[in-house]
């Protein structure tokens, strides 16, 4: 047994990842043969049983001498991002592992130093470690425009990527997501923001690590079992932690206590990004695809927004005009979080079935004001998208306050 011990596990979950995981096996081979040479170190594959053979590619990478790998993979026919970070999870929990890096399967940026920049803050006493990227307006849009500023409002930290895929953590972090509750989603694409916000209320020690360009099979805003997944989780585990955000509001004699602090986490890692991943969106495309998102879930749409929303975003669709502004944006997002808390599983699914379309109006709105510009441009207004959802915090505690007086919402 004290052979299976290992002190450094560097986890890459995949999926049909056999063009690009050679390249980060290497990478993550040199990564550690630089940065923890004198630690016991293994690289694992933890993968769904991909048909491409992944399995073959990782297995053949060179690697530096001495260090392991193993492959552990799902059964054949099971899915999810989630189901890979659960076998990794009890692996490291298995082999007692000190320190956990996860990278992307898709990374065609990452460098050596990317090991040290996620495992030195872990080495240094901190238990989970996010990234800090340089990216693409148009890449990482549920991110952009729901994580981020949920998280930068509710929970209090300026934590740019909640659900960047590249993290960092300890044993003790480890062990407390396993204790958790893991639901379907959890074990798909939620899994992310099921690690950050457990992370986050779970009183651990949290940093950021400045991390360069990130250049990866980026794509336009995902639709589908993707938005569903991590919307879920997003909603639901907010909700699990609704005494600790909700409860700095409202005393026990029922005054406001209203508190506007953002904190930021200690930086690590680079301090000057790269320039980002170039990146094109076909407009006309994603237009296409919201009316066919709009047209799917108009019923649903039209039952869970008030009526000024309803019209705002039905003339939209009439006109080919697009403009979901962020303050409006702010309204859709709290007023479908609020109704989540307390709808039925039927309803949880049709308030996320009629966020779709909304989501879609919203980032396309963001494209069209933000295209012409630099980057730096655009990552300000993300900031300021995020510093609307604190303001408007009044909003979503309005809410919450009528239904304690029994005020109907949905109508």
């Amino acid at each position: 047994m004290e052979a299976k011990k290992y002190d450094v596990v560097v986890g890459i979950p995949s999926y049909n990842e056999s063009k690009t995981i050679g390249h980060v096996v290497r990478m993550v081979g040199e990564g550690l043969a630089k940065y923890f040479p004198n630690t016991k170190n293994i690289i694992v594959n933890v993968d769904n049983h991909s048909p491409d053979d992944t399995r073959g590619v990782f297995l053949s990478a060179e690697v530096p001498e001495g260090i392991h790998r193993e492959y552990i993979s799902t059964p054949e026919g099971v899915r999810g991002k989630g189901n890979n970070f659960w076998n990794l999870f009890n692996f490291c929990r298995d082999v007692e592992a000190k320190i956990t890096v996860v990278v992307d399967a898709d990374l065609r940026s990452i460098t050596p130093e990317w090991i040290k920049y996620l495992g030195y803050p872990v080495k240094e006493g901190n238990d989970f470690v996010t990234p800090l990227y340089s990216r693409h307006q148009f890449d990482g849009t549920i991110t952009n425009h729901l994580c981020y500023p949920l998280v930068f409002s509710l929970a209090g930290l300026d934590i740019r990527q909640p659900i960047g895929g590249d993290f960092a953590f300890s044993s003790k972090l480890c062990s407390y997501w396993l204790e958790q509750e893991w639901n379907d989603m959890t074990r798909q694409y939620g899994i992310d923001i099921f690690m950050s916000l457990n992370a986050l209320f779970g009183d651990f020690n949290v940093c950021q690590t400045g991390m360069g360009s990130k250049v990866h099979n980026a794509s336009a805003p995902k639709l589908g079992r993707m938005f569903e997944e991590v919307v879920y989780t997003l909603f639901s585990t907010l909700h699990r932690y609704k005494s600790q955000w909700l409860g700095k509001w409202l005393t026990e004699d029922a005054k406001i206590v209203w508190q506007n602090e953002v904190r930021t986490v200690e930086r690590y890692g680079l301090e000057k990004m790269t320039e980002p991943q170039s990146l094109a969106i076909d407009i006309v495309k994603l237009k296409q695809d919201y009316r066919i998102e709009y047209e799917t879930y108009h019923d649903l749409v039209k039952k869970y927004v008030n009526i000024y929303t309803y019209q705002k975003i039905h003339e939209m669709q009439l006109m080919d005009f697009y403009d979901v502004d962020t303050m409006l944006w702010t309204q859709i997002v709290y007023r479908f979080f609020y109704l989540f808390g307390g709808a039925s599983e039927e309803e949880k699914k049709e308030i996320i079935d009629a966020l779709k379309p909304l989501y879609f109006a919203r980032s396309i709105t963001f494209d069209y004001e933000t295209f012409r510009y630099t980057v730096d441009f655009a990552e300000k207004e993300i900031k300021n998208q995020a510093l609307a959802f604190l303001c408007q915090k009044p909003y979503l505690l309005g809410l919450h306050i009528g239904n304690h007086m029994g005020s109907d919402f949905h109508s």
